[in-house]
């Protein structure tokens, strides 16, 4: 399939974005799917033969989340934004599965007296519960996202900026990184479709560098599509960094420790040839197993459907990151 010709990365009018009344309501949002010829595309992703209960929803035990739209991340050039239900069951959640039909299995994850610590070396730390989330400063952003297994999506996320936790706990002078770790329960996570615990280094860890936590771009997501975060997501709270493949983005996170030394991550840990630590976007820079220089489009189930286009150098964010990298 030939490549499509993509103009400034942040051309793409507020107005072709999916509406606030739009996918407010999952229900209406579900049933117009059906009416928009979409059920037939996202039915195979599903899995599903029988008619689903409320409680077997992809969009299911989510409250509508509201945010500001940030004008400055409204934009990402003529990529349409990825339809809800596409982007709720195609899902990397390893604690729950190995394929990418895990919603099911996620919808174990346990969210009651959910905590947030964050510890290390900061002046002030914090316990965070879950109402404390939501008590930030909350954004709508429009951020590409880039998994490194070359699928590709456009997703308005609701939350706040990572600079909001670095301001309330003062990392010290000696704080060079920040570890997010997941959270982890072997009788509760493991799922089905992927080998023993035992074979990866469970809890899910990711880390960055102090100063991309504190670039403008990096975010904490709690909402998506306007309402809070579904569990397959990383529900309540996981990281978006979208100049970064999408495995940087740790999910459900419990942990926030700043450190002096570089953490060891998990799939850095496990197979450092292939997944490394900085994990930028970068086109010119072959995975060892496959090219990265195009990716494939997941939209609308129908014409966009896996349409192959170029991959953007740090996914078109480099105006906000190539600085950290000079």
């Amino acid at each position: 399939m030939p490549f499509i010709h993509i103009p400034q990365p942040w051309q793409l009018p507020e107005r072709e974005a999916t509406s606030e009344s739009a996918y407010l309501n999952r229900r209406r949002f579900l049933q117009g799917v059906v009416g928009w010829g979409i059920a037939g595309a996202a039915l195979p992703l599903l899995g599903c033969q029988k008619q689903l209960t409320d409680a077997e929803q992809p969009i299911a035990h989510v409250k509508p989340l509201s945010a500001q739209k940030n004008p400055a991340f409204l934009e990402v050039g003529d990529r349409p934004i990825t339809h809800e239900l596409l982007a709720a069951t195609h899902n990397n959640f390893y604690e729950f599965g190995g394929s990418k039909n895990i919603w099911q299995n996620a919808q174990n994850l346990p969210l009651d007296n959910w905590k947030l610590e964050v510890t290390g070396l900061v002046s002030k730390p914090r316990t965070y519960e879950l109402d404390d989330l939501y008590k930030f400063p909350l954004e709508e952003r429009l951020y590409r996202f880039r998994c490194v297994e070359t699928w590709a999506m456009v997703v308005p996320w609701l939350g706040f900026p990572m600079n909001a936790i670095l301001k309330d706990v003062e990392p010290t002078s000696q704080a060079k990184f920040v570890r997010f770790t997941s959270y982890f329960d072997r009788s509760v996570t493991k799922g089905p479709s992927f080998p023993p615990a035992d074979f990866l280094p469970f809890p899910y860890q990711e880390g960055l560098r102090i100063e991309e936590m504190a670039n403008d771009l990096a975010f904490f997501a709690v909402g998506i599509y306007g309402h809070t975060l579904p569990k397959q997501h990383g529900a309540p709270i996981r990281a978006v960094i979208p100049w970064k493949y999408g495995f940087k983005g740790a999910k459900s996170i419990v942990k926030i420790e700043f450190t002096d030394t570089q953490p060891e991550t998990f799939w850095n840990t496990r197979v450092p040839g292939e997944y490394k630590f900085e994990a930028n976007v970068e086109p010119e820079v072959a995975h060892p197993r496959w090219s990265q220089r195009k990716e494939r489009l997941i939209a609308d189930g129908s014409q966009f459907a896996w349409k192959e286009i170029p991959t953007l150098p740090y996914n078109g964010y480099g105006e906000f990151v190539a600085n950290l990298y000079a």
